[in-house]
């Protein structure tokens, strides 16, 4: 498979999300359609568009690609059930709080719960965490781009960054969520195919059946799914299961990006169903990838095939693009490159969608549609509509300066990462997104006491600090333990225990 043909393939899957979004958006541009789809999202397409947002071009390369450590194989696999659980808590506890307040941005929780600079600094967590989490996963697809792809034109690693934000800020502009939920269907489609169509070429040049697959996964060196040896290492199975549980109730349920797709349902009920058939999903799918990963080595022990490398470093995430663009033909090279495009894109379009909502909604109070930016005057028909177009070339110009922040992003990491990315993406995650843990659960668990504003920001900032302390140091403080995953809960515990020291006895009821 050429350079040329996969770059032809590219265009023509970005000609086909840029045709959609035109057609989506060609009856409205307002930022109601921007922000919440209009309010009117079916939840079946919420729940298949989210899986191709959930999974990202990280698990279509890095978790295949991990399976061939001997300390991890299957252990992903704990991680994921944490996950399920997680999303259960989601959709029976958050959820209804959200529908029940009517949010556009989630974080307007803490702004009634906590005040104005709790609001502020969980939004800008938000921000912070999306725009670093959105950019390390593009940057791992966009290194496959260049190496299979670009490198070959001559193109210089920055400008293919920049081409593929392009692209993507090219069918996200305009219509922002209301696209993503079509486009998204779309784009998970042909990674779940994908994911199903890999896994049977595998098969069929390794003369495997489906049964001679299942055994032969089975009784390899990489399909260990629990660890129960020693509890002191980061493969530890209930370690996964919590961390998994923490994350993502963090880095969904109080992520703006997974959270606005299922507000934009009209009910409660719905979005609920939308969450439920997500979560059955996402586990099988996961599995399935795991199961790639496992194909893919025997594939390579069997061919004779080394794992990448890229300067002195084996790159296990450069696995599975080897085999599919280098070892097998063209129907499995193009399957791959069409899914591995839409776990990537479907997952930064709507990091870039939510990153644009959460900005103009928390900090520009774009929301307040019939009123000045302070809610004092209320504004004409013929006022109101100049200024819905003033606050839509806001929005526009919002978009186009988060697209421009990741791209700078990306080229810093490019520069400093040396380590596998799916690892990277939950430290980073469980550094940033842990302060909303600890701002969550102190507005959520601790009645009749409300914060001391000012010192909120320093909270937020101190427990990632000291968790980064006790992370580099776990072995020697806590008798060769090894902070994994958990490392988010010690963090929304540190920054709980914070917002308690600072917090003040209050005679108001807590309503939320």
């Amino acid at each position: 498979m050429t350079p040329t043909v996969i770059l032809t393939i590219i265009i023509l899957y970005f000609g086909l999300l840029i045709f959609i979004s035109n057609v989506v958006s060609k009856k409205s541009t307002d930022n109601d359609t921007f922000f919440k789809a209009n309010k009117n999202s079916k939840w079946y397409m919420v729940a298949f568009g989210m899986i191709g947002t959930a999974l990202s071009g990280v698990t279509f390369i890095s978790v295949p690609g991990n399976v061939g450590n001997i300390e991890n194989q299957f252990s992903y696999f704990q991680f994921v059930l944490g996950n399920a659980i997680g999303f259960i808590l989601i959709a029976t506890v958050l959820l209804p709080l959200y529908y029940r307040m009517n949010l556009t941005s989630i974080y307007g929780y803490i702004e009634k719960r906590l005040g104005t600079i709790s609001y502020k600094t969980s939004a800008s967590i938000f921000l912070i965490s999306r725009t670093i989490g959105s950019a390390f996963r593009l940057y791992l697809v966009v290194l496959v781009l260049q190496k299979y792809v670009f490198d070959a034109f001559e193109i210089p690693f920055a400008l293919t960054v920049l081409i593929s934000l392009g692209l993507i800020f090219a069918y996200t502009y305009r219509g922002g969520l209301k696209t993503i939920i079509i486009t998204d269907t779309l784009q998970t489609f042909f990674l779940v195919t994908s994911v199903f169509l890999t896994i049977y070429f595998i098969c069929d040049s390794m003369d495997y059946s489906a049964v001679q697959a299942f055994e032969a996964i089975k009784h390899s060196n990489y399909s260990k799914i629990f660890f129960y040896e020693d509890f002191l290492k980061g493969n530890y199975v209930w370690k996964q299961i919590v961390g998994g549980i923490f994350v993502t109730i963090a880095m969904v349920g109080l992520d703006q990006d997974l959270m606005q797709k299922n507000l934009s349902c009209a009910t409660i009920s719905e979005a609920q169903k939308n969450m439920f058939t997500f979560t059955g999903i996402f586990v099988i799918i996961n599995l399935f990838f795991l199961s790639v990963g496992a194909l893919l080595y025997l594939y390579a022990e069997k061919n004779g095939i080394a794992i990448p490398v890229i300067g002195d470093a084996k790159r296990t995430d450069l696995l599975f693009p080897e085999i599919a663009f280098n070892q097998l033909n063209i129907i499995p090279s193009v399957v791959f490159l069409l899914g591995l495009t839409a776990a990537t894109f479907a997952t930064t379009d709507s990091a870039l969608t939510a990153l644009t909502t959460s900005f103009c909604v928390d900090f520009l109070n774009m929301d307040k549609k019939n009123s000045d930016n302070d809610g004092s005057i209320t504004l004409s028909e013929q006022a109101l509509k100049q200024k819905n177009k003033k606050l839509v070339r806001i929005r526009h110009a919002v978009h186009l300066g988060f697209s421009f922040l990741m791209f700078l992003v990306i080229l810093i990491f490019n520069a400093l990462n040396d380590k596998s990315v799916v690892t990277m993406i939950f430290k980073v995650a469980s550094y940033t997104y842990g302060p909303l843990l600890g701002l969550y659960g102190f507005g959520l668990f601790i009645k009749n006491r409300t914060v001391r504003e000012k010192w909120v920001p320093v909270i937020c900032i101190v427990a990632p600090l000291i968790c980064f302390y006790i992370s580099k140091n776990s072995k020697l403080l806590l008798g060769n333990y090894v902070i994994d995953n958990e490392l988010i809960l010690l963090n929304g515990l540190i920054t709980l225990f914070g917002l308690l020291i600072i917090s003040k006895p209050t005679n108001a009821v807590t309503r939320f």
